[in-house]
């Protein structure tokens, strides 16, 4: 087992190396692995990628022997069985992780072996064997720090000869040790030694296969049964912390603070100096060092003095300039002969809190798009009326009437609102598309033209293609908007100028790509670059980027919606989209759209051109009579006047339960059902297919402000049926109905 001193050296080593070696050259590495290993009681090595050793220190040499073993394999072969495949397992590890380490059984005994990656292809091994630490004893059993290994079942594995002393002999199980289980590191338990209960705290290390390092800060063991009291309120009996040992406390594995009256801190160990950036002189308050609990820190302290709160722990964010790192809190109070301090337990909670922030924004952005959709549905019942009305209205006025210029405006700024809603719509995934099979180069060129007059003079726009690109499947007209987004924003990110580039390639992932909480699935895909010299994302900002209204814009240069907008549509679309930036140097978006197989789709054929009624046959009278059925009275009223208006026989229900009583009458003669899609009672799909049981050549249209799935998986089973999403024009209107009727 190691000990305290040799894991701060081995960190050591390894910290020193990550703050200068981050480009080394092997001369100077191996150079100051000499100076820094040397002393280091455990063999140590230094290897290539290909286990070769470059460097190793002199017990190395002295143990393995000085042969011509040229490998790490090579020279652990008589160690222990097998070495090839354990390097190898750790090596990978180290590759992927930075470090690995694995406790086998050798020829000598128990033995650890762990690996750093110093460099980019230059690994640090150290074999530690357990019984060589202290001549002839195990581990840490010359460690003065009581200290036990447990499994995760209770059993303990090991205790050093401290402990021993201090229980009056070896135990087996924790509950022989302490009188509540599970232990709590960085609190007060009461510990069954040779001479009854005591009180005392104690640290813990998780480690592998879910053992724990158990070290128990020694006070008070001599005197018997202990003052039941004073550990039910959180007190500390005197003596009990080890700041009578300050070496000892300043070596515990485990990040404490010694907090006077005031919340001044009075003594602060290695890792807590380390974890918090705390030089060794001066004086320093909690409240210099932390922040974020919503509350004065000196009140919280204040609290923790009088008892109050000690058994909740606080996660507070830590005032460190070079990095964001939460912290969580655990006060526990002691009683001194100048009165009570608060013993600070740390615990590093970023992982923690970043797990909880991304699992809020995916919430958040989940419950932006179901507010989207909504919304969305209801503006455009709304618009619909609104341009359905201004159409009625432009019928009656030629364009030398004083009031057509008005109307004209009433319906831009209609027209306008309808697209700030399908952009909504795109980023909640739930507008129309009309996916085709393109190929991006054919796209992006005939957007070149409208990109160029976009980006202006000062920015050049420069095209690089694949020549062998692949085909995806995707809405063209989409598509493009994503495009003009992008590049809009990568211009408006270099005010003096620049290039833009496009690029397009295949990529093939033999593996998941796993990255910004996504995970792209291996396969075959086109991607798409955009990338700009600009001044970048700031850090802290790239990760909202895609939020609906969020804009790193001034107020008035834009909506806030074309990135998330983007976003909805390669989602839809079936694609991924991420975005890298350097501030200062720019930043680039990477799509990655599935390339088009066959197989994907039914076998497409060439579009018919079909002949759509022209501008004046839309003055052209109709006939027939349709069934409107809308619960919105003002979209309601817009679509009779305008069929009734083109000579159409309109019969009007506002719910699906009125138009099945009407048309229980037979001698009715109903030619086509224009029918919302989403209402109150039973929808528009659903009374549809009642009523076509028994009237089955009537034709349908349906009409809805959401997207044209929003109506079910079943839409394919209606026959002769065709959706016209909202809002919708007069023109839009009657030209749908034609074309269904003729």
């Amino acid at each position: 087992m190691l000990t305290v001193g040799s894991v701060l050296l081995t960190f050591g080593v390894l910290w020193t190396f990550l703050q200068n070696h981050r480009h080394p050259g092997h001369t100077k590495l191996l150079r100051d692995l000499n100076q820094m290993s040397e002393a280091d009681t455990s063999s140590c090595f230094a290897t290539d990628k290909d286990g070769e050793i470059i460097w190793k220190n002199t017990v190395a040499s002295e143990r393995l022997g000085q042969g011509k073993a040229e490998t790490l394999a090579q020279a652990f072969r008589d160690l222990f069985a097998n070495p090839s495949a354990v390097l190898f397992r750790l090596q990978n590890r180290a590759q992927a992780t930075g470090s690995a380490r694995e406790d086998l059984s050798t020829r000598r005994g128990q033995t650890r072996l762990a690996v750093h990656r110093i460099a980019t292809e230059v690994f640090f091994w150290r074999v530690e064997d357990f019984g060589e630490r202290t001549a002839g004893t195990r581990g840490s059993e010359g460690m003065s720090l009581p200290m036990l290994t447990a499994s995760k079942s209770g059993t303990v594995l090991f205790m050093n000869e401290a402990m021993r002393r201090v229980l009056g002999g070896r135990v087996k199980t924790l509950d022989r040790i302490f009188t509540e289980l599970p232990p709590r590191p960085g609190e007060v338990n009461i510990v069954s030694t040779a001479d009854g209960p005591v009180p005392s705290m104690i640290a813990g290390i998780e480690s592998a296969a879910g053992r724990q390092e158990i070290y128990l800060i020694p006070g008070g063991t001599g005197g018997g049964a202990t003052d039941e009291g004073a550990v039910s309120d959180g007190n500390l009996p005197p003596g009990s912390l080890a700041t009578e040992q300050p070496d000892l406390f300043d070596e515990l594995p485990v990040p404490l603070l010694k907090i006077l009256p005031g919340g001044h801190i009075d003594t602060a160990n290695r890792l807590a100096r380390k974890m918090l950036s705390i030089p060794r002189e001066g004086e320093f308050a909690v409240s210099d060092l932390v922040e974020g609990l919503g509350r004065s820190v000196r009140d919280w302290l204040d609290e923790a003095l009088d008892g109050r709160g000690l058994s909740r722990s606080e996660i507070i964010r830590a005032r460190l300039p070079e990095q964001e790192r939460f912290l969580q809190i655990t006060l526990t109070r002691r009683a001194e002969k100048e009165g009570h301090v608060l013993i600070a337990v740390l615990t590093d909670a970023t992982e923690l809190k970043t797990l909880e922030a991304q699992f809020v924004q995916s919430q958040k952005m989940q419950a932006i798009g179901q507010l989207a959709g909504g919304v969305a549905h209801d503006f455009n019942n709304l618009l619909t009326a609104i341009t359905g009305h201004c159409d009625l209205l432009m019928l009656r006025h030629d364009q030398g009437d004083p009031d057509y210029g008005d109307l004209v405006q009433i319906n831009e700024n209609a027209n306008r609102a309808a697209c700030l809603v399908g952009q909504l719509l795109a980023f909640s995934r739930k507008q129309n598309l009309q996916p085709e099979v393109l190929d991006l180069r054919g796209a992006v060129a005939d957007l070149a033209h409208l990109l160029n007059r976009l980006v202006g003079e000062k920015v050049s726009l420069v095209m690089s293609h694949d020549p062998e690109l692949n085909t995806i499947r995707a809405d063209k007209r989409q598509l493009e908007q994503v495009l003009m987004n992008l590049v809009v924003n990568a211009r408006d990110a270099m005010p003096y100028g620049g290039e833009i580039r496009i690029e397009t390639n295949n990529v093939t992932l033999s593996e998941p790509l796993s990255r910004d909480r996504v995970i792209v699935p291996q396969g075959n895909y086109v991607v798409v670059r955009v990338r700009d010299q600009g001044t970048g994302i700031p850090a802290g900002k790239i990760g909202k980027i895609f939020e609906p209204f969020y804009s790193t814009k001034r107020t008035g240069e834009g909506t806030g919606l074309g990135l998330s907008m983007a976003y909805g549509i390669v989602k839809q679309t079936g694609g991924y989209i991420f975005v890298d930036s350097t501030p200062g140097e720019g930043s680039v978006f990477t799509l990655y759209f599935p390339m088009f197989e066959a197989s994907d789709v039914p076998q497409l054929q060439a579009p018919v051109q079909e002949d759509l009624p022209s501008d004046s046959d839309q003055t052209r009278q109709g006939e027939g009579v349709v069934l409107l059925v809308e619960d919105e009275a003002p979209v309601r009223a817009f679509a009779s006047r305008a069929l009734r208006m083109r000579g159409y026989t309109v019969i009007e229900a506002d719910c699906a339960e009125t138009a099945l009583e009407t048309l229980e009458d037979d001698t009715l003669n109903v030619d086509l059902f224009l029918s919302d899609v989403i209402m109150p009672g039973m929808d528009g799909p659903s009374w549809v297919r009642q009523a076509l049981r028994q009237r089955p050549d009537v034709k349908v249209v349906f009409v809805s402000g959401y997207a044209e799935d929003a109506f079910g998986e079943n839409d394919d089973e209606i026959p002769n049926s065709v959706f016209l999403p909202k809002p919708f024009s007069l023109k839009d209107l009657t030209r749908t109905i034609q074309k269904q009727l003729h």
